[in-house]
């Protein structure tokens, strides 16, 4: 990623789609987020995916910040709604694993997604991510509570 890569963020992250599947509010404004991309948290690797030149996907990991928790990280993607269902998830989440397990020494790998979310859900089953829970109410969507899975994947 490079941190001209905010205005193609900023256009994922703003669309009410895309916002619906996360935790980002599609009220950001433009700032926020060159900000986010430009001064990443400390021991963040974000990734992206490009096709034919264009910025349509983004994923993270980001290591626990707590040193008895180096082995586990958490992670996100978000993919432009255009470009939905084409493969662009599975790219980037395999990267992130890839990393997680071959780089890093990883040996927990855990996210949070809601439960109406059946794509992102089958997604990250695809990846060996299995429900190990549920918060009730987790987060305001469109008006209303909405709950959210958390899911991890272990490497014994």
């Amino acid at each position: 990623m490079n941190a001209s890569d905010w205005r193609a963020l900023y256009e994922i992250w703003s669309d009410r789609r895309v916002c619906w599947g996360t935790l980002q509010i599609p009220y950001q404004s433009e700032d926020d987020v060159r900000k986010k991309v430009e001064n990443p948290p400390e021991g963040m690797v974000r990734l992206v995916a490009e096709v034919d030149g264009r910025v349509v996907g983004a994923s993270s990991l980001r290591r626990g910040h707590s040193l008895r928790m180096q082995h586990v990280a958490d992670c996100g993607v978000s993919v432009h709604a255009d470009y939905w269902n084409q493969g662009v998830g599975s790219a980037l989440l395999g990267a992130i694993v890839d990393l997680a397990d071959n780089w890093l020494n990883l040996k927990r790998v855990e996210l949070e997604v809601y439960t109406d979310n059946a794509a992102a859900i089958h997604l990250y089953e695809k990846f060996g991510f299995v429900i190990e829970g549920t918060k009730r109410k987790q987060a305001f969507r469109e008006g209303k509570y909405v709950d959210g899975h958390v899911m991890a994947r272990v490497r014994d």
